[in-house]
């Protein structure tokens, strides 16, 4: 709340405020704490906002005509007082434009799960139903793998046409890929065919796991998009566990393959018709607009208006409504102004990308996509069934009832990240998750040293899927989707995914070959390692977004570079 300053204006009385009359946010170490600009305020109404060379030496009109002091101490840095959006929000206004982007993260777990059951349908002299059923060990490898190596290749692919689709087409052609890998894939009469089948698929997960963040960070209010984003995690998660189940009930029948591949496809098209539903990201058309693709500029501002409306289920038209939606809309125009001044050309050069708070941001989020993945995940979760079995563990009597037990616990991790992570912060999340992968890491090396004490092994497993999956698993896909800007975010992101992919299939053929020239526990130790990299990399160089607008973040970023 803000206390009435001497002149009557409003004065911040904490931290930060926010003025009554607008979105804007005033933090009390950078703006002149003796009275709320309304003049600025008012500035950004249907008028049109203030000189924007005015705005960019930190000056500010409080209505009278006189320019005071600096608002911001770094100018560059001026979109930090914006906040995009009210705190308000409507939970059931957020369901959908989660819900049907976040099926595109299920299916890629419901392909790592179903697969490894499809494999031993398809390689079954008496259900594969086929005269190709006896495939060599690359074979089968290519088949468990093609999807991964296909997802490299639509990861390639978003980097190119991201901005040009957007982030809705984009989220219905992955739809469209998965439809059509699925039907390639259970329907094959040859491997031939069944491997390109894979392919396609591994293509869709490719462009969703670049746009389905995307598409949720730029469309959720800033105080659920930490929840919104690791709740696709879970999605994940529970994707692998629907394809668990799935194919447990069909892999005793005559070519259960076909059933456990081709489920993808009406997924797809729930995923597909549901994004069609959508609007597209307001951001997505501020930029193109900024970038020139728009001939009328105030046509594009009311577009992503209207667009707005529909994400926050805004469906009068009285002035207040009007109003806060033109508010964020013009805050997220002119932050975009200041971000992208000097640079508006229509491309993004591949130079840019390691410039200024893009250089940044990319170098967070590679970094902690790369020690997602060489601190062991999945590796470790190859010596589930074993490590359980000589618990005791009557559950582990086979490795799909033990894949179903540890997916269960992975789930509920996952959701006690997602309940937590916009109260605790990322970075909380991110040190307290990241230290119990390397506690855990330690104590497995130490088992496999001594060979006993198998409970032990239980916990230290527990503990490092436990902390995996309130750390890296869903937060380091959170961090990726909030901290590139806006201009260079189709693309970056887009890297950073080829580098999450390139790491998980370089671990997955280094593990085996490392496992047998070192042993397993100097592989457990080597991860531990890298896990004490892991931490390292994010006390220093990972930054808190709890609560920021992505507007503010990037101003956060341009503040460090």
């Amino acid at each position: 709340m803000a206390m009435a300053g001497g002149d009557g204006m409003p004065k911040p009385d904490h931290a930060e405020t926010n003025c009554n009359n607008c979105s804007v946010l005033y933090s009390a170490d950078v703006l002149v704490p003796t009275k709320c600009r309304a003049g600025y305020c008012k500035s950004m109404g249907k008028e049109g906002v203030m000189d924007l060379e005015s705005l960019r030496n930190g000056e500010s009109d409080d209505g009278t005509g006189d320019l005071h002091q600096p608002l911001l101490e770094n100018s560059k840095a001026s979109i930090v007082q914006m906040k995009a959006g009210s705190s308000d929000f409507n939970w059931k206004a957020a369901v959908l434009p989660f819900l049907f982007p976040a099926i595109g993260g299920l299916l890629y777990g419901y392909d790592t799960g179903a697969t490894s059951g499809a494999a031993v349908s398809l390689t079954d002299q008496h259900l594969s139903g086929t005269d190709w059923y006896n495939l060599t060990a690359l074979e089968t490898g290519l088949f468990v793998s093609g999807s991964l190596y296909g997802a490299l290749l639509g990861s390639l692919l978003a980097f190119k046409i991201a901005d040009f689709l957007g982030r809705r087409l984009e989220l219905i052609t992955a739809a469209g890929f998965y439809i059509a890998g699925s039907l390639i894939s259970a329907a094959a009469q040859s491997l031939g065919l069944l491997l390109t089948g894979r392919l396609v698929f591994g293509i869709g997960i490719g462009l969703a796991m670049h746009a389905v963040p995307m598409y949720i960070a730029e469309t959720s209010p800033p105080p659920i998009r930490g929840t919104l984003i690791s709740l696709k995690e879970a999605f994940v998660v529970g994707g692998m566990l629907i394809g668990y189940f799935v194919a447990s009930l069909s892999i005793q029948q005559m070519c259960g393959w076909r059933i456990m591949l081709g489920l993808g496809a009406p997924l797809g098209l729930v995923m597909g018709i549901g994004v069609w539903w959508l609007p597209p990201s307001p951001r997505w058309l501020l930029l193109k607009a900024l970038q020139g693709h728009a001939n009328n500029v105030a046509e594009m501002k009311l577009n992503a208006a209207a667009a707005l409306k529909r994400l926050r289920r805004i469906e009068s038209c009285t002035l207040v409504t009007d109003t806060a939606v033109e508010a964020e809309v013009e805050d997220t125009w002119l932050a975009l102004q200041l971000a992208c001044e000097g640079n508006k050309s229509q491309i993004v050069t591949f130079k840019e990308l390691f410039q200024g708070a893009s250089l940044k941001a990319l170098g967070i989020g590679t970094g902690l996509v790369f020690f997602q993945q060489v601190t062991g995940q999945p590796s470790v979760l190859y010596y589930a069934a074993p490590i359980l079995q000589t618990a005791g563990f009557s559950v582990a009597a086979d490795a799909t009832r033990a894949a179903f037990f540890l997916s269960f616990f992975k789930l509920f991790m996952t959701c006690v990240a997602v309940v937590r992570v916009d109260k605790v912060g990322r970075r909380p999340l991110l040190i307290g998750g990241v230290s119990g992968v390397v506690l855990s890491l330690i104590l497995l090396a130490g088992y496999f040293t001594i060979g006993k004490m198998p409970w032990l092994a239980v916990a230290a497993l527990l503990l490092y899927v436990g902390s995996y999956q309130v750390s890296f698993g869903p937060i380091s896909w959170l961090m990726i989707s909030e901290i590139f800007p806006l201009r260079t975010r189709g693309q970056a992101l887009s890297l950073t995914v080829f580098v999450n992919f390139l790491a998980n299939a370089g671990v997955a053929l280094a593990f085996s070959p490392l496992q047998e020239a070192i042993g397993q526990t100097y592989t457990f130790i080597i991860f531990g390692i890298m896990g004490l990299f892991s931490l390292v990399f994010i006390l220093v160089a990972v930054p808190e977004t709890k609560g920021l607008s992505l507007e503010q973040i990037e101003a956060k970023l341009l503040a460090r570079t």
